[in-house]
This record gives C-alpha cells, structure tokens and sequence, in this order.
C-alpha cells in the first residue's frame, strides 16, 4: 500500500539542508534507492512517497542524518553506513510494484511477472543475479536500468563486463586496443545501448569514459563507486573471478551479473562462479536473484521451444 509522509526538518538551516540533501541531490537519491521511495523537498518540507513501511524507516532515517548534519559532512560512505547499522533494508513484497523504465527512446515497460520482479529487485538491491536462458531479457533490462540511472545523474557511469572464455582471457594476442579486443564480446549490450540512446550518444559516452568497457580480466584492484556495473554471460566466470569481481563494489554503486548456467563454456574441471554464487548468496541481505525459464522468453516463438526441447533432453 502506497503511503506519504511529510516532514519538516528543524533547525532552519540552508547549510545542513544542503549537506543533506548531498550535490544535485545525491544523498537523497542514494536513499531513494536503498528503500524504494520518492523524496522531495521544498526547503526544509519534505514529503516522501512509497510503501508504508519503507516511508516510516525514511522519515526516521532523514530525522538522523539531518542531526548528523550538525557536526560532520555527510558522504555517500556514511549514509551507506548509517543504512547498514540500523538494518533499514526493505524487503520486496510479494505483490511487487511494476516498474517502468523511462529512456530517451520512450518507456520500458517487463513483461510478465518474472521481468517485473527482475525490475524491482535491480532497484531495491545493490547486487542483483539474473539467471535463465537466453531471450528473457535480462542483460535488456540490466541496461535499461543503467541508462536510466544514468540519465537521473543517480549514477555518474555505465561499466559493461563480459569474461572473454572463447580468448582464454589472453585478450593481448588480439589485434587492437583494449576496446576493439573487447567488443566482440560485449556486442549484446552494445546493441541495447545503441537502441536506447542512440549510436552517436552512445560513442560520445565511451569517448568521456563516462560508458566504460572492462574486460573482467582488467577488473582486478579496483574499487567502483558511484557506477553501475553490468557482467553478462556471468556462467563462464571462475569462482575466483566471481569474487574478485563482487569485491570490486563501491559505495553508490549498482551490480547486475546475468548468465544461463545451461550453457557454460569453462573447461569441465572448473567450476562456475555463477554456480557457486547461486549456492552462497541467496539468503545475503542486499544481494537479489531472478530465476527465468524458458516461459519468460520473449523472443520468437520458437526460441520457446528450443529451450525447452533442450531442458527435456539433459
């Protein structure tokens, strides 16, 4: 059940109000975020829209961080914090909202129940797993989300990660800089790009390393804040890939790692980092899963039944 609540923070102060509400309202949105609702505010009046629950944990939350606001600058680090010691995760409700996506192209809208709950699970968690067969759109949604993010400044880059099995990882022996090595690789969630923002926004975007290209093999040392990192084909990591590649999250920060553990192309000694990923973390506060099947494809019809005509023979 949608609720609204209303809140006006005292003292009257332009400078705690700002640092509150973080640059172009950053803080806020970091929130917004976390606990799936809308905030807005005239002056010091704020209102704030969502779940019944999720809106009481927010007005609590805005009461704290403004009186925090009296001694230290809030960062997107400590309001991270503040999120993690007072347990104000809110978990999905059964009956999810739909969640609409809005891009320069128009409107996004998930198909079917298992894209729905894929949506908001992407909104409401930091590290969200996509697993199913091809065509159910998950790395079509993982880039819906991202460019949408990105174009409500949530987020200030798009980081696209692919494992390249079919090059070893030995991506020097290919001609080319790093992006031509990569590209091949990443051609699925070019495409989507491409049909979202179009191809000359899309080049500009990777010119300003505002879109970035990074082939899991570069990701190793890292730290990625304020980014929202997109792995596909997720099946052909190794299990100490997974890790490396899950420890790479910063604060401000979005995952979505997407495969189909069906079609896993590592050598039969190793095991998937996807695999284990599926066995460790699905009872981790703040990680999600979605789980597809060959119901929930949406590409042609026979694609449907090819999926199907392979899971009955296995």
């Amino acid at each position: 059940m949608t609720a609204i609540l209303e809140l006006t923070l005292a003292p009257n102060d332009n400078e705690r109000l700002q640092n509150i509400c973080g640059p172009l309202d950053a803080n806020l949105k970091q929130i917004e975020n976390r606990l799936a609702v809308e905030i807005s505010n005239r002056g010091h009046h704020f209102k704030i829209t969502g779940e019944d629950e999720a809106t009481k944990v927010t007005k609590q939350l805005l009461k704290a961080l403004y009186s925090q606001t009296k001694q230290e600058i809030l960062t997107p680090a400590e309001i991270h914090l503040q999120l993690q010691q007072a347990n104000l995760e809110i978990k999905p409700a059964k009956d999810v909202p739909e969640v609409i996506i809005k891009t320069r192209k128009g409107l996004i809208r998930p198909r079917g129940e298992n894209q729905k709950n894929y949506l908001h699970t992407v909104i409401t968690h930091d590290i969200s797993f996509a697993v199913g067969p091809a065509g159910t759109g998950k790395t079509w949604l993982a880039v819906a989300c991202a460019v949408e993010a990105l174009e409500r400044q949530n987020i200030r880059r798009i980081i696209l990660v692919r494992p390249a099995v079919e090059a070893g990882e030995r991506l020097g022996f290919l001609p080319g800089d790093l992006s031509q090595k990569v590209d091949p690789y990443l051609r699925p969630l070019y495409d989507a790009l491409f049909e979202m923002l179009g191809f000359e926004k899309v080049e500009k975007l990777i010119e300003h390393h505002i879109i970035e290209v990074a082939p899991l093999a570069y990701m190793r040392g890292r730290t990625l804040n304020d980014a929202f990192i997109i792995m596909d084909e997720a099946q052909n990591t190794t299990c100490e890939q997974m890790k490396m590649f899950l420890t790479r999250i910063g604060f401000g920060s979005k995952a979505v790692i997407t495969g189909d553990i069906t079609q896993i192309d590592l050598p039969k000694t190793q095991t998937s980092g996807l695999k284990e990923a599926i066995s460790l973390f699905q009872e981790t506060e703040g990680i999600g899963f979605t789980f597809f099947e060959s119901k929930d494809v949406v590409r042609h019809p026979l694609v449907k039944r090819i999926v199907n005509v392979y899971d009955n023979a296995s």
